[in-house]
């Protein structure tokens, strides 16, 4: 009897006084949380309504970067067009009141009657210095303005020698010399281009739209010497 009264004395012991293992604490507070709604996760209605995006990017294509330079080329090729229009009209402007001041004789009145009545080249090139600064006008064969050709046989015709107005037909007016020969006077020709030897490998010339009649050094190799009445 005094065993059984002890098993009985030890089975009454409270559960509290038997120390539990880790795994039986932690299913005891996992309840307990549970079961106080410690765990609960609520979540606001408005949650489903929200979006997420990813952060985009952009890129330039090579072609697009073409097309960029293309554009920026052709803005400036249209403004340095412009520029040279505005010059062009200026230099027309300034030409028309030229023309305007002029009123002697064309290259047909001094061949029907010469200023000069001899020849000689040293002549033909002072009277071609006469004319330097007067503006290139193309077609142009007065002093109210000048192209290459034009300058060429308004000079000659002052000494009542008629040539074409073409430099081509000017040079084959003429006789070939060796340029070692040249005097000033002579005939510089090049490819669609001609005026006066002006000596030391010099041209005077009419050269081109916007500039005026000038001796320069020849610029080229591509040229020949002729010699007109001689």
């Amino acid at each position: 009897m005094t065993l059984a009264g002890g098993l009985v004395a030890t089975m009454a012991i409270p559960a509290y006084a038997f120390a539990p293992t880790e795994d039986e604490y932690a299913s005891t507070a996992s309840n307990e949380l549970t079961e106080s709604g410690a765990q609960t996760v609520e979540v606001a209605a408005a949650a489903d309504t929200v979006s997420v995006s990813r952060d985009g990017f952009t890129a330039t294509t090579p072609e697009e970067l073409a097309a960029a330079a293309a554009a920026a080329a052709a803005a400036v090729a249209s403004a340095e067009a412009a520029a040279a229009e505005e010059r062009r009209q200026e230099a027309a402007a300034a030409m028309t009141s030229y023309a305007a001041s002029y009123s002697g004789p064309s290259s047909a009145d001094y061949l029907a009657a010469p200023a000069h009545s001899s020849f000689d080249l040293a002549s033909v090139y002072g009277v071609a210095s006469g004319y330097q600064g007067v503006p290139y006008v193309y077609g142009g064969a007065t002093p109210a303005g000048f192209d290459c050709s034009g300058f060429v046989m308004y000079v000659y015709a002052q000494f009542g020698i008629s040539l074409p107005h073409s430099s081509t037909g000017q040079g084959a007016a003429g006789t070939r010399i060796p340029e070692s020969e040249a005097q000033p006077g002579d005939l510089v020709i090049m490819d669609g281009h001609d005026g006066f030897y002006a000596g030391n490998g010099n041209i005077l010339h009419a050269p081109y739209e916007g500039a005026s009649v000038r001796v320069q050094p020849i610029w080229t190799s591509s040229y020949y010497i002729v010699r007109i009445g001689g």
